[in-house]
């Protein structure tokens, strides 16, 4: 991992319930076990919430202050309100990451980078997006999918979806 280079950008979308965390998680780990320093993005089109009212940075951010850092010897957190400033582009979130080798994204249906498709055959009444986003370079699936111009993958094995990604990124082995 070079500190000053940016890293690599992937993503795994799809429908809800499709697999997308569990592919995600199955890819970080894999990459972990290689070496690479691995972040991911996870995007929410509901409103969420990783503090309790009750809590001492609960209390912060609801008395108004647009950032709260929480920290401990374990980890640290840095939420940011929004307040009424929408959404904020992926490539901003990207630039706020610290260095790492490669990034994950999961959702981001829209976003230029390039993704995989995951897909389950309890999801496969949803339409597929592949065929209208030329950035979704591979399926990940638990049924057979036919004539997509894309490379298939069984959504359940994992390594040869990390062994693509690495390849499609022109990433090294560590």
């Amino acid at each position: 991992m070079t500190e000053n280079k940016k890293p690599a950008v992937f993503g795994v979308t799809g429908w809800k319930n499709s697999g997308k965390t569990r592919l995600v998680a199955g890819i970080v780990r894999d990459f972990g076990n290689r070496g690479f320093v691995v972040s991911t993005v996870k995007h929410a089109h509901h409103g969420f919430d990783v503090d309790k009212p009750g809590t001492d940075s609960f209390a912060h951010r609801d008395a108004g202050a647009q950032e709260v850092a929480l920290v401990s010897g374990n980890r640290w957190v840095l939420m940011h309100e929004n307040r009424g400033s929408g959404e904020p582009e992926l490539d901003d979130i990207l630039a706020k990451l610290a260095p790492c080798d490669i990034v994950i994204i999961e959702g981001f249906k829209t976003s230029p980078y390039p993704k995989i498709e995951a897909t389950r055959s309890a999801t496969k009444r949803d339409k597929p997006i592949w065929p209208n986003d030329p950035n979704i370079v591979a399926i990940a699936s638990d049924y057979e999918i036919a004539d997509s111009g894309r490379t298939i993958f069984s959504i359940d094995n994992i390594q040869p979806i990390a062994d693509f990604i690495l390849d499609y990124l022109k990433i090294s082995a560590k």
